[in-house]
């Protein structure tokens, strides 16, 4: 009987050590100008739509972001649409995003972050995103990473991808 109990939580444990955690990472849609950088356009506020209408049936049960006006505005059409709140994480350093996001299991994410931070946040997750940097001018980003975790090991995978309609200077 004590073998059976014994092969049962080994069991236990084994099958909770397993999960995937999926974390969608983009940048702000656009903002109005460099003049007001704390809102956004009409064109961010249709590209917030499209990331909404991209994810919505992702089933993303958290979204993160800085605490930035544009970076909350880029996430409350989806937030709003499945009626989630907004977690805030501070913008700096990255590592407090990727340590909190590492920490998650079996869940879906959606992190909003900044030009200067996305590709740190996908890096620190253990990805080799291709892209060198995030130009001014690019808020289509999406970076899907894939966190398997087996109980004897871990992988990491990256998909680059963009979403919503290019703008227009």
């Amino acid at each position: 009987m004590r073998q059976l109990i014994s092969l049962c939580l080994l069991l236990v444990v084994f099958l909770t050590s397993c999960s995937t955690t999926t974390v969608y990472i983009v940048r702000h849609a656009e903002k109005v100008d460099e003049t007001d950088s704390t809102d956004l356009s009409v064109a961010g506020q249709q590209r917030a739509v499209a990331l909404a209408d991209t994810l919505a049936s992702r089933g993303i049960d958290s979204i993160f972001t800085t605490p930035y006006r544009r970076t909350r505005q880029t996430a409350e059409p989806l937030a709003g649409r499945l009626g989630l709140r907004i977690a805030t994480y501070p913008s700096a350093p990255a590592s407090a995003i990727m340590n909190r996001v590492g920490r998650i299991r079996n869940k879906t994410l959606l992190v909003v972050g900044h030009s200067n931070t996305i590709l740190d946040v996908a890096k620190g997750l253990g990805t080799r995103p291709t892209l060198p940097k995030i130009e001014s001018g690019d808020f289509d980003n999406l970076f899907v990473v894939r966190i398997r975790r087996g109980p004897f090991s871990k992988s990491v995978d990256l998909s680059e991808k963009t979403y919503g309609q290019p703008t227009r200077p």
